[in-house]
């Protein structure tokens, strides 16, 4: 059984603390917008799908005990807010689509003149509850298609080994997992020999959490340092790199945690298919390239302390951004909830996938 991150029900919202991890398992009430948006900066919750969600989880606690005097009310209410949650994290492109996407539906409920206020807020709540579901049935789907591709490059039906950075489980989504949910996938199938997984400074999210998913679903693991990587090429027979992602562009190019360029490079070198796991809702169309990402850079200290604890000489200048860009020609390819694409036909594959079917 996966971790559960994220608990709502009627109105009621908690998250897994996950900068306590793997020390304490403790859930924190999320009581409306303004704790979303500081859960979500702080890194308790983490992982764009997760930060989508809880996101949009928090408004909808706020609107849930509320009554609004008009349709207007409520749709300044979701606009306005939803607004300001999208600048709890600039980098992941996941807030920003859910806001737009909810806002439109807003929107439309607003001009709707057979829709009462109370009909209008109810098919926002049910929408934003819908995410919970949508998330993990489109985690399992990346799961199946990344492990096809991945075993599909391998020579042989033994098992084979991975390796995989930051954390990309059930703590960054609803469960299952994106890159991670490859890795479950993998292990089903018995073609799992076993899963590296790297520190990810300076927040040791793979350390953190990573490792403690790992653990709990029993599956084959080892930590490493970010800087053994080159080794563990050489000596390991690495068979894939999968990770995640936070945004990709048009042209393929991959915002991920920072170091996840020079996984790339090296996977680039040693010849390993370098893998991306994540959902549609993570490409944006909008940006043409990874040059027009914005990075978020995070405070020194997250550097220059473990805790309480400095261990960075003091006086010394830091520079931390949170993300660093993967160029669209060191990656294999690009697994989604729709099937896996090269960087090159990403976005004719998403603007497919994308139009709404006839029974919709």
């Amino acid at each position: 059984m996966t971790l559960q991150s994220i608990r709502y029900d009627k109105g009621t919202l908690e998250i897994l603390d996950q900068l306590l991890l793997p020390v304490q398992s403790k859930y924190i009430a999320v009581k409306g917008v303004e704790d979303g948006w500081r859960v979500i900066n702080k890194m308790q919750v983490r992982g764009a799908p997760a930060i989508a969600i809880v996101g949009c989880l928090s408004l909808a606690v706020e609107i849930y005990p509320e009554e609004y005097e008009s349709k207007k009310t409520l749709r300044q209410e979701i606009e306005g807010k939803l607004n300001y949650l999208v600048s709890s994290r600039p980098t992941a492109v996941n807030m920003k689509g859910a806001a737009e996407e909810m806002i439109a539906l807003a929107n439309d409920l607003a001009k709707n003149d057979s829709v009462s206020v109370s009909d209008m807020k109810q098919r926002f709540l049910a929408a934003t509850e819908a995410m919970l579901q949508k998330d993990i049935s489109d985690n399992m789907a990346i799961g199946t298609h990344g492990a096809a591709a991945i075993l599909s490059n391998v020579s042989g039906d033994g098992p084979i080994r991975v390796l995989t950075h930051c954390n990309t489980g059930s703590l960054a989504t609803a469960g299952y997992g994106t890159a991670l949910g490859v890795v479950r996938k993998l292990h089903e199938l018995k073609r799992l020999e076993h899963v590296y997984c790297t520190e990810t400074r300076p927040y040791n999210q793979g350390a953190r959490l990573t490792a403690f998913e790992l653990v709990h679903d029993k599956l084959p693991a080892t930590l490493v340092l970010d800087s053994m990587v080159a080794a563990l090429f050489r000596c390991r027979n690495i068979g894939a790199v999968v990770v995640g992602a936070d945004r990709v562009a048009a042209n393929g190019d991959t915002a991920n945690k920072i170091g996840t360029y020079q996984i790339a490079v090296v996977a680039k070198h040693h010849g390993v298919p370098f893998y991306i796991a994540a959902p549609l809702t993570s490409i944006d169309l909008k940006i043409s390239c990874g040059d027009h990402i914005i990075i978020e850079e995070r405070p020194d200290r997250e550097m220059t302390h473990v805790g309480e604890h400095r261990i960075a000489a003091p006086g010394i200048t830091c520079w931390n951004p949170a993300f660093d860009v993967t160029p669209a020609a060191l990656i294999s390819g690009i697994i989604t909830e729709k099937g896996v694409f090269s960087p090159g036909e990403l976005q004719e594959q998403v603007l497919l996938h994308s139009q709404p079917t006839s029974d919709s």
